[in-house]
């Protein structure tokens, strides 16, 4: 069967960080059916992935930080819009256009935390990652770093509604027994830091 089962692409909306399309594909059986995308890209770099066979490019980057100094990760509690409520995430932004990725972990960190970026874990984590592949094509890779410096707010813009916070290891268990919103990527790697601390940032 063609690999490139998707057959048009229609927007619905279109928005400065979020689009809408309507993807008219063929399913196992080749019959025709649509289904719902929400994407990061516009309708011309979303149409040169599907037909022309274009790199895709990962679209943020997700930032495991270890603080060196204090022994803990770094977390985030941020307001989001979806939920209605706060939720505890890793600290995570956006990659420019041409940009590299590397840049965008350092000014991420130091935007939503205020702490300065030192050393990044090659390896550990992943180079492109899906985060709801059935609603959206949107990818993220998952780094892993030590960082240095104190906790700020200095550096929000105005729609961030987010405290940053320092979790060792007992507290890292506590959070994720305690009933409380937390975003998946922050779950699964406080998980791992309660098991491991310190030692799973140097596999």
């Amino acid at each position: 069967m063609n690999k490139n089962r998707i057959k048009e692409l229609k927007p619905l909306a279109q928005t400065k960080f979020l689009s809408i399309y309507d993807a008219k594909y063929t399913n196992k059986l080749g019959n025709e059916k649509h289904w719902m995308i929400a994407s990061r890209k516009d309708y011309v770099s979303l149409s040169d992935k599907y037909f022309n066979g274009k790199q895709d490019e990962v679209d943020a980057v997700v930032i495991a930080a270890f603080h060196e100094k204090s022994k803990s990760l770094v977390l985030v509690k941020q307001f989001r819009i979806p939920l209605n409520d706060y939720v505890y995430e890793l600290p995570a932004g956006l990659v420019d256009p041409n940009e590299d990725p590397k840049l965008t972990i350092k000014r991420e960190l130091k935007e939503e935390t205020g702490l300065n970026l030192l050393h990044i874990n090659h390896n550990l984590g992943s180079n492109q990652l899906y985060l709801s592949p059935g609603m959206t094509e949107e990818s993220a890779s998952l780094i892993y770093c030590t960082c240095e410096g104190n906790l700020s707010k200095a550096y929000l813009e105005e729609d961030e509604d987010i405290t940053p916070m320092l979790v060792n290891q007992e507290e890292a268990k506590k959070l994720i027994r305690d009933n409380v919103k937390i975003d998946i990527k922050a779950f699964m790697t406080l998980q791992s830091f309660a098991l491991y601390g310190e030692s799973f940032f140097s596999l």
